[in-house]
This record gives C-alpha cells, structure tokens and sequence, in this order.
C-alpha cells in the first residue's frame, strides 16, 4: 500500500487530479457593477449626442423624411441668419450675469445660514422653496405678478408711489424683459449654491480660525485669505454645474415671454426650439445643438482655465 505524498511543511500533500483543467472565468473587475450604469450614460448620453450630429448633416423635410446628406449646408444656413449674433451675445449675457450674482447672493446667504440664530432651521427649509417648487409654475407665477392690469408689482409699486401710473406690461419691452427673465433666473438658481457653499463652509475646521483670531486676523482677511481658498472646490462644482443648468434653461424664456417680442429675448436654447418646432427646419435645429455644445463646453473650459481647477 502506497502511502500519501508529504508535503514540505509536514502536511499531507493534496494529490493532483488528472484530467482537463478547468478553465477560470476571466477577472472583469468592476465591469458588473459599473456596466448598467455605462449602458444608460451611452443610451441616454451619447447616442442621442452622435444621433444630434448626424442629423444636422442631413436634409430633413419638414415631415420628418431624411432626403439624404446635405454636408454643411444646415450650418452654413444657420450662420447666415441675422438673428444668431444677437442670440449668441443674449445667450452669453444670459450665463455670465446669471451665474454671476448668484455666486454673490448665495456668499453672502451661506455665511448668514452657517451662522447660529433662532430659526436657522426653518430659514433653511424655506430656501429649498424656489428650488423644490416647479420651474414653469414659478415662471407662470412671475409672468401673473408682472401682468400690466392684474399683476401684483404694479399694485405695490403704486401704492409705495414709486410709479405714477401702472405699467402696461413688463414683458413688453425686451431690454427689461430680459432683466426680469434674469432676476427670475436668479432667484430659481439661489437654493442650490446655496447649499453647495453652505456645505463648503461646514467643511472648513474651526480651528483654523481659532488659530487666525490668535494672531489678530480681522474678519475681512479671515475671509479673504481662509474662507475664500478653502470654499473653492464648493464654488467650482457650484459655477460649473449653474452653468450648464442656465445654459440650458428653457421654462424660464419660454413660460414668461417665449422669446418674444420676436427672437429679442432668446437664447440658443429657445431659439433652437423655435427652428424646429415654428419653422419646422429640422436640420438647421440640429446644428443649433451642435453649437450650443460647443459653446458650453467653451465656457466650461474657460472657466477651470481662469480659476486653475488643479488647485481647487
């Protein structure tokens, strides 16, 4: 009787079974995990974007029916309509003040929501309002108080004696449409950086300014030299993110003035809706988005450039 094979270490050896080894199923790391989450960024992300690019090199009829490949003549049209500088200037306008003040506003609401008072909590709940509620309901809402015979602004404002007689209609003119189309913009923007800043500061240790206090820093170089450096990551994802929700903002526009009186409150965004749903050109609308891609992402880019995203 032959006796079991020893090991090195004393132990019994395993003996080797003869026969096909088994093949192992290759390591796919975390593809399993991550692969639903690829598949819905491609289905909902990507192919709409190449299916964007194709059609705006195609001739589409205003039923629908692709009549072939028109190469750049869908951009050669667009560019030639005298109505995009104007848009594209609006457009820039619209994002740069926008994101602008409310970066401003909501420094100055974060540090009042970090700060202790009676009824921090309920002042917090409230600010989440604008940003809970429906963007077109409060556009509808704004248009209503803004409405020259009925609306609620002339009423006040009447009444305070800051006009002699009511206004027939904000809206009308497009120079202050457009700034109350802002101001609206604004207030809906505010909740979330908020927020985001508001988490940037409960971020920041308290001990750093212990130590700044002991050595006589004021409040305003506290601000500037400790806050304002550290609050830059919250600023970043804050700019970026109001940049592309602006950008791209259409209840606003559309539910208070529809780009009216003609395209002179428009942006991108609504005037490529009203090229392919008013005028029905399909293809000129397509390379409108094309566009519009290009330049947010020139804007994007712009801005990590200037703030050195690196650091943040």
């Amino acid at each position: 009787m032959s006796e079991a094979p020893i090991a090195k270490d004393g132990r019994p050896a395993t003996p080797r079974v003869s026969g096909t080894p088994r093949r192992r199923l290759p390591d796919l790391g975390p593809l399993p995990w991550i692969g639903p989450a690829l598949l819905l960024i491609f289905g909902v992300v990507l192919w709409p974007a190449i299916e964007m690019l194709r059609t705006s090199t195609l001739d589409i009829s205003m039923s629908g029916i692709s009549r072939g490949f028109a190469g750049l003549e869908n951009f050669q049209n667009l560019f030639a309509n005298p109505e995009l500088p104007g848009i594209l200037i609006r457009t820039i306008t619209w994002v740069v003040v926008v994101v602008g003040v409310t970066i401003l506003i909501s420094l100055g609401l974060a540090a009042l929501l970090n700060a202790a008072f009676p009824g921090r909590r309920l002042v917090r709940w409230a600010l989440i309002v604008p940003w809970a509620a429906s963007v077109v309901m409060t556009a509808t809402i704004w248009r209503w108080m803004l409405d020259g015979f009925s609306g609620i602004l002339n009423r006040i404002l009447f009444d305070l004696g800051l006009i002699a007689s009511p206004v027939n209609d904000w809206l009308g003119t497009p120079s202050v449409a457009f700034i109350w189309l802002m101001a609206v913009a604004i207030f809906v923007s505010l909740p979330f950086t908020t927020y985001v800043i508001l988490a940037g500061l409960q971020s920041i240790p308290t001990d750093i300014y212990e130590a700044a206090r002991v050595d006589g820093a004021t409040g305003t170089r506290t601000y500037r030299y400790i806050t304002l450096p550290l609050l830059r990551p919250a600023l970043l994802v804050a700019a970026i993110i109001n940049m592309i929700n602006v950008f791209n903002s259409f209840p606003i526009i559309w539910a208070m003035t529809t780009g009216g009186p003609g395209f002179q409150t428009d942006t991108t965004t609504t005037f490529m809706y009203k090229l392919a749903f008013r005028f029905q050109d399909i293809g000129q609308s397509a390379a409108m988005s094309v566009v519009n891609l290009v330049v947010i992402l020139v804007f994007v880019l712009f801005y990590l450039r200037v703030v050195d995203w690196r650091r943040a």
